[in-house]
């Protein structure tokens, strides 16, 4: 992860003079096999299993490095200090194996307006065996003038979405989740995502947070465990990134039923991640 390291640290000094207002064209490429020893750290830390099959989440974490490359390229319009992560969705078309070796394709796509500033996707593919099995779409904000705290790649931010001034009334839980004060440093020796407001607090003071906050897609793959063993072959797992989760802390998870799926969410006061299963 030195490199990631480098990257952030290079993010942090060039980043805040960039301005843009298009996307570059370019994406990067990997062929990969999954490390073992890798995917059982990532597992002990997000609750799943030993399978054979991959968390369904896990793929984001071996694109990762590519999709830092790209937003600290030279013809990258912002400042990666700034970026919002604000949802995540992954279509899977099939399971993927912990043997099966993976092509990984990172891209980004689609900048467009949002009422705080623009948006733009950054896109992985997997596929295997020349056929592609797995696409998750990461949409990041960036707010107008940079203001506002700053989640940065990974992280769980507000998205702007909800209409202001409302407050919707808390689902009731189905399971209750206790995290440690050292979960975002966890998660971030698996998934690489060293953004320093998931490290400690003083870090995340500087940010204008007053504790360290988990990853998003932390919160994304606790979530999705819960369901592990019961997802379709084929499905979409769809969330919005709503509130920063402050480490340590305590948060309910509830699930209900949908016509075609599961809807799931993660609260304490207030939502922090709300997402749905179709499949």
């Amino acid at each position: 992860m030195a490199n990631l390291t480098l990257l952030y640290a290079k993010a942090a000094l060039t980043g805040f003079t960039r301005r843009g207002s298009a996307l570059p064209s370019s994406s990067l490429d990997a062929e990969l096999t999954v490390d073992r020893a890798h995917l059982d750290a990532y597992r002990a830390v997000c609750g799943f299993g030993v399978r054979d099959e991959l968390p369904i989440t896990y793929p984001h974490v071996l694109g990762f490095p590519l999709q830092i490359r790209l937003m600290t390229a030279r013809d990258f319009p912002f400042p990666l200090p700034g970026l919002v992560h604000v949802a995540n969705r992954i279509t899977r078309t099939r399971p993927l194996l912990a043997t099966d070796p993976l092509s990984v394709r990172v891209e980004l796509a689609d900048l467009r307006p949002h009422e705080r500033g623009r948006q733009f996707d950054v896109v992985t593919t997997v596929s295997t065996g020349g056929e592609e099995a797995w696409v998750d779409v990461s949409t990041y904000l960036r707010r107008d003038g940079g203001s506002g705290r700053s989640s940065g790649s990974g992280g769980s931010g507000g998205s702007g979405s909800a209409g202001r001034g409302e407050r919707a009334e808390a689902p009731e839980p189905t399971a209750v989740w206790r995290l440690p004060g050292d979960l975002g440093r966890r998660y971030a020796a698996v998934s690489g995502d060293r953004n320093p407001i998931h490290l400690h607090a003083l870090a995340a003071r500087a940010f204008g947070f007053p504790r360290a906050i988990a990853h998003g897609m932390w919160s994304k793959a606790r979530a999705v465990a819960a369901f592990e063993g019961r997802l379709p072959d084929a499905c979409e797992v769809d969330v919005r990134f709503k509130a920063p989760i402050p480490l340590p802390g305590r948060v309910d998870f509830s699930t209900t039923p949908t016509g075609d799926g599961r809807r799931f969410a993660v609260w304490s006061d207030r939502p922090h991640l709300e997402g749905v299963i179709r499949g």
